[in-house]
């Protein structure tokens, strides 16, 4: 609601240029002649985001934006042009507290690269609607009231070459496509529709392209492989455990046995003792007598 000037902090001449721009706008211009200055639709017809709100100082060349909005936020740039200098003076202005009119979303797209990617609008345009398209600050594909009167790429911007033969512009909606996608088309893609009732909107579309393989846009390989990880974890353990317990028991069947012989030989009586000894006795002296025998010599 308040207004603001953005000073250009020189005193200029006749032979002095002054060009204000908004994101690719031309809102503002002084020409050699200083008959010939302008404001807003003047200098650019497509403009109404600024219409009736602007004050350009003839002496200066200072731009002052008056009931401002929250969709006024942004950069604004003055050119000055002379014949032996050229100064650039940028401003970046945000505008706090609520506006009539409608903020900007932001809408987050990924594609593979190769692939078309389409930025919709979701709505649907009539003759008397106004598109236009931005790729950062180039001016990339728009459609006039004239429906008659639309243009994609260089036709809009000459000498941009970067989506030659690429773009496709739906006619109904102002929907965007574009097709055979590249790294480079990487960026924000800035959508104004502007209507006859002055009613303006702003959307925002970050789009990433990424390369062919795995990206992070595939959360179904990643969650595959992490739960792969996890099952082949449990297993694991499962195995280890199950390896003790069998250890367990077979050191638990060996001790048993152990204790089973040991009792059996401290529970044999007394008469089962003796007669072993007698036994092993008998055959001890059996044995002394056979050796004897054999070590006499004969007469």
């Amino acid at each position: 609601g308040d207004s603001v000037t953005l000073n250009s902090g020189v005193q200029t001449n006749q032979q002095d240029r002054i060009i204000w721009d908004y994101n690719g706008f031309r809102i503002a211009q002084i020409l050699e002649d200083q008959r010939k200055i302008c404001t807003n639709v003047q200098c650019d017809e497509d403009t109404e985001r600024l219409r009736g709100r602007l004050k350009l100082d003839h002496q200066t060349g200072s731009l002052t934006i008056m009931n401002t909005r929250n969709t006024d936020s942004g950069v604004y740039t003055l050119w000055i042009f002379s014949d032996i200098r050229f100064s650039k003076k940028i401003f970046s202005v945000s505008v706090t507290g609520e506006s009539s009119c409608l903020k900007a979303s932001v809408d987050k797209v990924s594609v593979v690269e190769g692939d078309p990617v389409t930025l919709n609008t979701g709505v649907k345009t009539n003759q008397q609607d106004r598109v236009r398209w931005y790729y950062n600050v180039i001016l990339i594909a728009q459609i006039k009231r004239d429906q008659s009167q639309i243009c994609t790429n260089d036709q809009c911007n000459e000498g941009n070459e970067r989506f030659r033969d690429r773009l496709k512009l739906d006619h109904q909606t102002g929907s965007l496509t574009i097709t055979n996608t590249r790294i480079t088309d990487t960026g924000d893609y800035t959508l104004y529709i502007i209507s006859i009732s002055s009613r303006f909107s702003e959307n925002i579309f970050s789009v990433s392209v990424y390369g062919r393989g795995p990206t992070p846009f595939w959360p179904g390989i990643y969650a595959a492989v992490a739960v792969a990880v996890i099952v082949a974890v449990i297993l694991l353990i499962v195995a280890v455990i199950y390896c003790y317990k069998c250890r367990a028991r077979r050191n638990e069947a060996n001790r048993t046995k152990r204790d089973n012989q040991e009792s059996r030989a401290e529970d044999s009586s007394p008469d089962q003792r003796e007669t072993f000894l007698m036994k092993n006795l008998r055959d001890s002296n059996l044995n002394q007598t056979e050796a004897e025998a054999a070590n006499e010599t004969p007469t």
